[in-house]
């Protein structure tokens, strides 16, 4: 039997797979998005840019654009957090 040198892609990079997928459409409007952490129980920290900052649709935004696109492609993700 032989070692397996392929490592499965880790959490975060999951997460930051799906994050630059959003991303384009997201800076389309001016703003960014970044990833700063994944907690223990599955909370994406992400901290806005550019034109998301202050925006009343950020909240909207990350619930429904990144939230739903996380949890549905990264199943540990149980939620996202705006984080200063």
């Amino acid at each position: 039997m032989g070692l397996n040198t392929q490592e499965s892609p880790t959490l975060r990079d999951r997460v930051a797979k799906v994050i630059d997928l959003i991303r384009p459409a997201v800076q389309s409007d001016g703003g960014d998005l970044e990833l700063v952490d994944i907690t223990a129980d599955g909370i994406v920290q992400i901290r806005l840019h550019g034109a998301c900052v202050g925006c009343p649709s950020s909240a909207l935004t990350l619930q429904t654009g990144v939230e739903r696109n996380l949890r549905n492609h990264v199943p540990e993700v149980r939620g996202v957090q705006a984080v200063a």
